[in-house]
């Protein structure tokens, strides 16, 4: 697709609908928690330091707009991000934010890459060197 060529407005409502759902603090450390693999809201809610009532509300905000699916085990369920697309999307916006900071943006130092990052960054193939493996 050329992007000269324009997005139809049916597809735009869509990606804005994607930004909007990015645009809540609490939602972004869902996804980025996500990131590296499915946990259930219980998980999330510790991850982000919120309510669990809280975080399922925001889980059924982001499984309306596809950015995360479910799985249940029993009486537990378990969010996972819904495909890699959604994974890069994440990675990339917190990964730009690093370069309005000061300095070399932690993503581009090794052992600076949060470890949900780090298997992400590793999987996506951004960047690395001996350090940017999954580890500690």
């Amino acid at each position: 697709m050329s992007a000269a060529a324009g997005l139809p407005d049916d597809q735009v409502g869509l990606v804005v609908e994607v930004f909007r759902m990015l645009a809540d603090a609490t939602r972004v450390q869902v996804l980025w928690a996500l990131a590296d693999g499915e946990l259930s809201v219980n998980q999330l809610a510790e991850h982000v330091g919120k309510p669990a009532p809280s975080v399922s509300q925001h889980l059924a905000k982001l499984r309306m707009a596809r950015l995360v699916r479910t799985r249940r085990d029993g009486t537990t369920v378990f969010y996972s991000l819904e495909n890699d697309h959604v994974r890069r999307l994440v990675v990339d916006a917190v990964f730009n934010a690093e370069h309005a900071g000061p300095g070399i943006p932690g993503h581009h130092r090794d052992t600076a890459v949060p470890g949900p990052a780090r298997s992400t960054r590793a999987a996506l193939g951004a960047g690395g060197g001996a350090g940017s493996s999954r580890g500690a």
